[in-house]
């Protein structure tokens, strides 16, 4: 009867593990986003987007994940990223203008493994971030503009 009882226990704990990767979709296209498929890896991507801020003006400020997070809890989900990019100009100028726009601060390029192991890269043009706070203060437009051919300086130099 014991000898029974651990098998049970030994094959639900068994259930319990991940056997294979969590089935994540690729990224699609959503109105508002620039999204971008390569022929990259994850791991180029990230590193040719990172490498990419500094010419276009920007810096990278926080980048963040879940998949070493996931790795270390036994759960394998493709390479994930999001690297938020900013400079302090931007930061100082943005606050004269808005403290509540801040908020959007830093703006972030999202990195995902697709299915077949090459990566795409999509964010939201920062003309759109700052969208909802130019009634408040207009000459966000300018700084968002800006923003928005330093992103895609970035994504031309990345892809």
């Amino acid at each position: 009867m014991l000898r029974l009882q651990m098998l049970a226990l030994c094959g639900a704990l068994c259930l319990a593990l991940p056997t294979t990767a969590e089935e994540v979709a690729d990224i699609a296209p959503r109105e508002g986003w620039v999204v971008e498929r390569t022929a990259k890896t994850f791991d180029a991507l990230v590193e040719d987007l990172r490498a990419a801020a500094k010419p276009a003006g920007l810096a990278v400020v926080t980048m963040a994940g879940p998949t070493g997070a996931a790795a270390a809890r036994g759960i394998e989900i493709p390479g994930n990223r999001v690297i938020g990019l900013y400079n302090n100009d931007f930061a100082v100028r943005v606050l004269r203008l808005s403290t509540a726009a801040m908020i959007e601060a830093p703006i972030r390029i999202y990195v995902t493994e697709n299915a077949d192991g090459t990566a795409s890269f999509s964010y939201v043009p920062p003309s759109v971030v700052f969208a909802p706070y130019m009634d408040e203060a207009p000459g966000l437009a300018a700084i968002a503009a800006e923003l928005d051919a330093a992103f895609a300086a970035v994504a031309d130099a990345a892809r």
